[in-house]
């Protein structure tokens, strides 16, 4: 048994009366003040405030989860200025006016894929996005595209508020430009030491993106860079990506400190979206299973690897490859005519798949939550789902 020393009354009193006659609750959906209150029951009180949170969380647990949920992204919404944290993925072909307009206009931030366009078709595109929404969204930016500068200037023209640079490491000189035209610049950190140069190259928010995702991906899945990056960067606002199809994710990122959340595969079924019907379809009748990176076959000739739903054309580029491979060992080809063989490969795929509709030769480019699309519906209805999902994940959570 362990004899406790008697507590000093006279002791706890004097510090009591140092403190101030209120008790602000954060985490509830109001504050509970308690004005004039005599020494010796606010001493009292101090015992069953666990007991009163518990119970307040308890009982209330729509709204403390309501509140709980603007804490948890209040710096993502602030740094986009939109009502939910929820990026919308930039998708070459996929991320035009119709779609990005919708995704502001349900709360999220929409973001133009600007993809290899020519800047003038970027600053038509931009003009059409601003006369279906008054709301706040951004531009993507490809690092390698040709005219990066002219692209960039057109984001400046059009006061864009927020650009995203993708497609590998941006450079200073780029980041500086972008801000230099007032923009905030976000970029993607496959690694925590990339996102800490980032942040020291300028950067305003990053975007961590998982294995998981669709189109062009990184080796490392989405939940181990969160548990490697979240808890060291606390400089700028930071979005998860990659494999998130569901609110009960978007509750446990932004309990790992995350700003907000970044999702594509889920909006390419709005119903606002231009893409074809049978790429729709490609999405709806897809399973997590059937989304997988492309296939290398020989290490010396190496394939980026993208991720989307297998086809008629993923078989058929691990064929292309062995013939290659073939040639190139035959002295047919040479090492460089045998990589641009290679490469050349999914030339215009993308395209084919999303506008023209040829889901069997084209690419198509989607995440492993694609095997939770399961329907064509409204942005306003998806992004609503999510966010009611996340409520109740972390209004579940009171009742523990």
């Amino acid at each position: 048994m362990v004899n406790l020393p008697k507590p000093d009354l006279e002791d706890l009193r004097a510090r009591a009366a140092q403190r101030p006659r209120q008790i602000n609750l954060p985490k509830l959906p109001f504050d509970i003040r308690w004005p004039e209150l005599p020494e010796t029951n606010f001493l009292a009180l101090q015992e069953w405030m666990p007991t009163l949170v518990h119970v307040l969380r308890r009982f209330m647990p729509d709204e403390y989860a309501q509140r709980r949920l603007e804490n948890l992204w209040a710096r993502g919404t602030e740094f986009l200025g939109c009502k939910y944290a929820i990026l919308g993925g930039a998708m070459t072909w996929v991320s035009e006016a119709n779609l990005v307009a919708a995704i502001s206009n349900a709360g999220g931030f929409g973001v133009l894929a600007s993809g290899s366009m020519p800047p003038e078709f970027l600053r038509v595109e931009i003009q059409k996005t601003r006369e279906k929404t008054s709301q706040p969204f951004g531009v993507n930016l490809i690092t390698m595209h040709p005219q990066l500068d002219a692209l960039i200037k057109i984001c400046g023209e059009e006061k864009i508020s927020h650009v995203v640079l993708a497609g590998g490491l941006p450079t200073v000189a780029s980041i500086k430009k972008l801000k230099e035209h007032g923009c905030k610049v976000i970029a993607f950190a496959p690694a925590l030491v990339l996102a800490k140069k980032l942040i020291k190259s300028g950067v305003d928010a990053l975007v961590i993106e998982g294995h998981e995702a669709g189109g062009h991906i990184g080796p490392v899945s989405t939940s181990v860079l969160a548990q490697e990056i979240l808890p060291h960067i606390k400089e700028v606002p930071v979005f998860v990506a990659g494999g998130i199809g569901r609110g009960e994710a978007i509750a446990q990122y932004l309990e790992m400190g995350a700003s907000g959340v970044q999702l594509g595969t889920r909006f390419v079924c709005a119903a606002e979206c231009i893409a074809h019907p049978k790429f729709k379809q490609a999405f709806i009748k897809a399973e997590a299973r059937d989304a997988t990176p492309s296939v290398q076959i020989d290490p010396r000739f190496p394939v980026i690897p993208v991720r989307g739903v297998q086809n008629e054309g993923t078989k058929n580029f691990t064929e292309m490859q062995l013939s290659v491979i073939k040639k190139y060992e035959s002295g047919e080809l040479d090492m460089k005519a045998a990589q641009l063989e290679i490469e050349h490969f999914w030339a215009g795929a993308l395209r084919r798949a999303v506008v023209d509709g040829d889901v069997e030769t084209g690419s198509v480019m989607a995440g492993q939550s694609v095997g939770m699309v399961k329907k064509i519906e409204p942005c306003a209805d998806i992004i609503g789902e999510l966010v009611a999902q996340t409520l109740v994940t972390l209004a579940l959570q009171t009742k523990i």
